[in-house]
């Protein structure tokens, strides 16, 4: 089990989540740069900088993150978050690993076929728990890593992107 009491730091949040809703409310932002390489840029979420390329599929170097594998990524970091927050608050403390993988046919983001799907075509995600859990324990980790996990719900009931561009 982690030093950290996750039911005592999340205790004056619920309360004042629950007391002023406004307060639970965030926007998260992501801004992408150009780089020198057409092929590259950085991506600030203003905590740190991230830098990615075009996959070496697509043209790119492939000596970083194409955009796929950061979308992977956070995928696999907030399941993973989520699934530890859940077993700690149920009192557990199983070793959770995730993997999350996805398949895609580059000739859809090349513009070769209209008829191939530009995106992810498949996205798994493995999660691996090793611990001594009864089945309700387990059933119940499952459950709430997938209600709860930011990533996972929005791929999963994904709103319609709202998109503005200026030019100038």
């Amino acid at each position: 089990m982690s030093d950290v009491d996750l039911r005592e730091e999340q205790e004056p949040l619920k309360r004042e989540y629950e007391e002023n809703p406004d307060a639970a409310k965030v926007t998260l932002t992501a801004t992408g740069e150009e780089q020198d390489d057409v092929r590259a840029c950085s991506v600030d979420i203003g905590r740190a900088i991230y830098e990615a390329e075009l996959h070496e599929g697509a043209g790119g170097p492939g000596a970083a993150a194409c955009s796929g594998d950061l979308l992977l990524g956070a995928l696999a970091a907030c399941s993973q978050l989520t699934a530890q927050a859940v077993a700690e608050n149920f009192g557990v403390d199983p070793d959770i690993s995730v993997e999350a993988s996805g398949d895609l046919d580059l000739r859809g983001t090349l513009g070769i076929d209209d008829d191939v799907r530009v995106g992810f075509e498949e996205i798994r995600l493995d999660v691996s728990v090793d611990g001594d859990l009864d089945e309700d324990t387990r059933a119940a980790l499952r459950k709430y890593t997938e209600r709860y996990c930011v990533v996972y719900r929005t791929l999963a009931d994904a709103p319609e992107p709202e998109t503005t561009w200026e030019f100038s």
